[in-house]
């Protein structure tokens, strides 16, 4: 095995907080450590019902497992597999699905095997706001009870076509420990325990975490030692230890001319759904959001095209409806936005800003976001509209969020491949933010709940593909946030990486490490 030797990368890493410990040169049993960096500064946490961010998906992904699973390399909700549970059934009427769990599946570490229980108590866990991002997801669930020690029964409130993927390895179906969530409480985040390929080890803040290998696990001994997720989120110094081996797998900026030059250099680059579907969330609390003329003014001041030609043809798809494209119930009937500076000055001066307005929106310093967004502050000015951009840390940008901060959030995120999912967590007034069961819903927006929850009960497809129009079309009158485009996930690895599938989509934005993923001398 290649010696893994560090460059003089290592004190430019240093100094921007990337530590490297000893871990990057941990071996196991012949075993290499693979190393990975999200270009994030930190991880939030790394409790699976709590990780909203694409760099805490990434790390808790590799921790847990879930009743059925996406296969690895596959973000087709066609294509979910049994995982925790071996089998499963479902009544007549489609609304009691009952589990058969696996025997022998052991939790990391000394908790056990996992039990009925856990599930019950996972998935009771996923549907409290107080205890969970993702309690929505779980809203037509009536009941889950533990038959005996290896079969959970599951009875819904409504059929839900959707029901398999709550229940995968992907947000609120991540399965965890009883005995370690009752102990750890709060701090479950910082002290996760999963039953998935790898164990959580240590985090040291703004430098790395690091996983080791779960040799138990039921599908077999990694062929890794371990991963160590290094914290670089400066591009040109993750591009540097990329390109100096010190990082076998990077995120890449997902823009057309880094794609481009990468491959000019040899690199392998892994382009991949789902696409994070960016939507500009016009935020009504803040004044004078409030008013509808200011808003459309705001929606006709943005060229979405000139945005797209930037992020470019292989990674950026331009959107024309707040569900993305390629979702179930997806559609474009009501339009796009016209981009038109002069009307939107017009609009203006009709809401009483003849000399136009100036609004504040708290902006992520990551290189999919902060581009993007200075490409939409200089849009606005043409119109008049003078966009005072703070710009944080993404952490911070979460955070301040989600704390009704900015005028203008612009927020991309892949769910799963079905209108409800993104029309429940970022456009249902229940989901606003500052509500008990606040997600994502920024523009405080409420004029198409009655839409969203009739069709999420609704058991007529047709009727329930009419209703999630309706609430589209409403939506997109009320302008309550701007499509903009889908932007795939792009990564890269090193040639000396076997990620051990075939690599097309991953719903939880990142490679997926398996048992079966490999690194080999050069």
């Amino acid at each position: 095995m290649k010696s893994r030797t560090l460059s003089v990368v290592t004190s430019a890493m240093l100094l921007l907080g990337a530590g490297l410990a000893s871990q990057a040169c941990a071996q196991g049993a012949g075993r290499p450590m693979l190393r990975v960096s999200s270009g994030a500064s930190d991880n939030a946490t790394l409790d699976p019902h709590r990780a909203t961010s694409t760099a805490d998906k990434g790390v808790v992904s590799q921790m847990f497992g879930a009743l059925v699973r996406f296969p690895p390399g596959s973000a087709d909700p066609s294509r979910l597999e049994p995982d925790l549970a071996e089998r499963w059934e479902s009544s007549s009427d489609s609304k009691v699905w009952t589990f058969h769990l696996r025997k022998g599946v052991k939790f990391h570490g000394d908790y056990g095997e996992l039990k009925a229980e856990d599930v019950v108590y996972s998935l009771q866990r996923a549907a409290d706001p107080k205890r969970s991002s993702f309690a929505a997801t779980f809203n037509g669930v009536d009941k889950v009870e533990a038959v005996d020690e290896y079969t959970v029964r599951i009875t819904l409130k409504y059929p839900d076509a959707a029901f398999l993927g709550r229940v995968s390895d992907y947000h609120g179906g991540n399965i965890v420990s009883k005995k370690a969530g009752e102990e750890l409480g709060a701090k479950f985040g910082a002290s996760p325990v999963g039953t998935g390929p790898f164990a959580f080890s240590k985090h040291v803040t703004q430098q790395y975490v690091e996983l080791l290998a779960n040799d138990q696990y039921y599908r077999g001994k990694p062929k890794l030692a371990g991963i160590t997720y290094r914290m670089i989120p400066s591009d040109s110094a993750r591009d540097l230890a990329f390109s100096s081996e010190e990082i076998d797998i990077i995120q890449g900026k997902r823009e057309q001319r880094w794609v481009e030059r990468a491959r000019k250099r040899g690199v392998n680059v892994d382009i991949f759904e789902p696409s994070e579907f960016r939507i500009l969330h016009i935020n009504r609390n803040i004044k004078p959001l409030d008013n509808i003329k200011v808003r459309q003014a705001i929606a006709e001041s943005v060229d979405v095209d000139e945005i797209v030609r930037y992020a470019g043809k292989d990674v950026a798809s331009k959107g024309c409806s707040i569900v993305p494209e390629g979702y179930l119930g997806h559609d474009c009937g009501a339009g796009s936005y016209k981009y038109d500076i002069e009307h939107a000055k017009a609009l203006l001066a009709e809401a009483g800003f003849p000399k136009g307005l100036e609004i504040k929106s708290i902006v992520s310093n990551i290189s999919a976001q902060l581009p993007i967004m200075e490409i939409v502050q200089s849009q606005l000015a043409k119109a008049g509209i003078k966009l005072d951009m703070e710009v944080v840390d993404h952490a911070t940008y979460q955070a301040r969020s989600r704390q009704d901060q900015s005028a203008i959030v612009f927020y991309g995120a892949a769910r799963f491949p079905n209108a409800d999912a993104y029309l429940s967590e970022f456009f249902d007034s229940a989901a606003q933010i500052g509500s008990p069961a606040a997600m994502s819903n920024f523009s405080h927006c409420s004029v198409a709940d009655e839409s969203i929850r009739a069709a999420r009960v609704e058991p007529d497809a047709a009727r329930q593909l009419a209703l999630w129009k309706d609430a589209q079309a409403r939506i997109h009158d009320d302008v309550c946030g701007i499509p903009l485009f889908g932007l795939k996930q792009v990564w890269a690895h090193g040639k000396n990486v076997d990620y051990g599938y075939e690599l097309k989509g991953a719903l939880n934005l990142a490679p997926p490490v398996t048992e079966q993923t490999s690194v080999t001398a050069d």
